[in-house]
This record gives C-alpha cells, structure tokens and sequence, in this order.
C-alpha cells in the first residue's frame, strides 16, 4: 500500500491518539493538539518507529487564526492530503438549558463545530489533490438522544452531522466525507464531565454491557478510510446505546 499523509486533530490523548496509533504503519503523520505537550510527545514516540514519519503541531482551533496557523503547516508539510480526521473538540461543562449563555453557547460551537467546517474548508484543495482522498469527522452519541445537560454540546455536534452531509455531496467525487459517533467511551473525557453514577447508568443501558474503548472508535475511523464506496454516512460506534 502506498503512503498516506494523514491529519488528525486532537491528537494528544485518548481517541485521537488511538487513531494515530490504528493509522501510524508506514504513514505520514501530522499530529495537532491543544494544550497537552507531554501528552502528545507520547503518542509521538508510540508511532514513530511504524511510521513514515511523524509532525506534531500545537493550535487553538476554537479560534479562527489557529486554523490558518495549522493549515499553514500542514500546506509546508504535504503538497497534498490523503486523510483528515476532524477529532478535536470536547464539552466544555454541562449546563442546564435554562442555563446556557450566549458565551458558553460560541464557545461550545466554536470548538465542537467551527473548528471541523473551518479546517475541512481550508484542506478542501490539499484533499482533491490527494490519493483516494476522505474526511472522517467525530461527533457524538449526544446528537441522538437529548442528552440533558448536554445539550449544546449534542447540538454542535449534530451540526457536523449536517455539515458530514453536505461536504460529501460537494466534495465529490474526489472527496469522501464520514463521520464516526461514539457512545460511552472509557476516557478522562467523561472523569471531567461525568458524574460515577451516571456512568453506571450507562454501562447498565448499553446492551454490549460494557463502555467502548479508543481503539473501538480508531477501528471504526479505519474503516471508513479504507472504503472506497461510502460517503456521507455516520458510524454509530456505542454498544447498542443508541440503535437506528
């Protein structure tokens, strides 16, 4: 197989060090991440030895000038891209409808959304140009069922469910465009946003009965990369917690 030049954001820890591990062999990598250097200089050494080689870039891209700034690298790195994984983003807290602010609200869109349209936009070109070209975009069980307390959050991550959509249609032929949705996965994500009681909860309405692991969202993101016929769908990667 030839060599792929593969981005993927959020790369730092959890999924999107997992994927970095699941793309790695013989691939060259390009790793963003925001604010956990020790972090990422560990997923850097766990891939360089499989892979062709490996960058490592820092940027906030909740803002605007961080996605230039990382696209800027990218561009000096590859004259053309083969894969792009929007992962980067997160919940910023829970809140309660009848809490959201105007604040919380743009900056919750700002990094969940904006960030995967701004870059995917920017990338357009570097993608066309690549070999079997795809997007695979991270979004989120929260999409689909209301989740309470969550529900900016869910919100901007439906709104790349749109976007994965949209951009499959406009971007091809050339460009495919997938998204992946993971449920409940065993990450420090939710040991921030989650409460123990809730997590249980979880674990006992998941029919697989049992929370899904990084690697099981990297599988998923595989896939997607290496079929050829499929664009514009979402993968829902949860154990059963949501079924359609």
């Amino acid at each position: 197989m030839s060599t792929k030049h593969i981005v993927i954001t959020g790369a730092a820890t959890g999924i999107g060090a997992a994927i970095a591990k699941r793309l790695a062999r013989d691939n060259r990598l390009f790793l963003h991440y925001h604010s956990s250097a020790a972090e990422v200089d560990e997923t850097r050494r766990a891939v360089q030895e499989t892979c062709a080689s490996v960058d490592v870039v820092k940027a906030d891209l909740s803002l605007d000038e961080g996605c230039v700034s990382l696209f800027e690298r990218i561009r000096e790195r590859f004259e053309t891209l083969d894969v792009l994984v929007n992962n980067a983003g997160g919940m910023i807290e829970r809140r309660a409808v009848g809490a959201l602010s105007w604040q919380h609200l743009s900056q919750t869109f700002a990094l969940n959304t904006l960030s995967t349209m701004r870059l995917t936009a920017l990338c357009a070109d570097l993608l066309q140009a690549g070999q079997n070209p795809c997007v695979v975009n991270i979004t989120s069980i929260a999409m689909r069922h209301g989740a309470p307390s969550a529900t900016a959050y869910g919100a901007a991550k439906a709104a790349i469910d749109a976007f994965t959509r949209g951009a499959a249609n406009e971007l091809a032929p050339r460009v495919r465009v997938n998204a992946v949705a993971p449920g409940i996965i065993d990450t420090r994500f939710h040991e921030r946003v989650t409460p123990a009681a809730k997590m249980k909860q979880f674990l006992e309405n998941t029919p697989l009965k049992r929370l899904g692991g990084v690697d099981d969202v990297a599988r998923a993101v595989e896939f997607l990369i290496e079929s050829g016929f499929i664009t514009g769908e979402t993968i829902d990667c949860n154990g059963g917690l949501f079924m359609r």
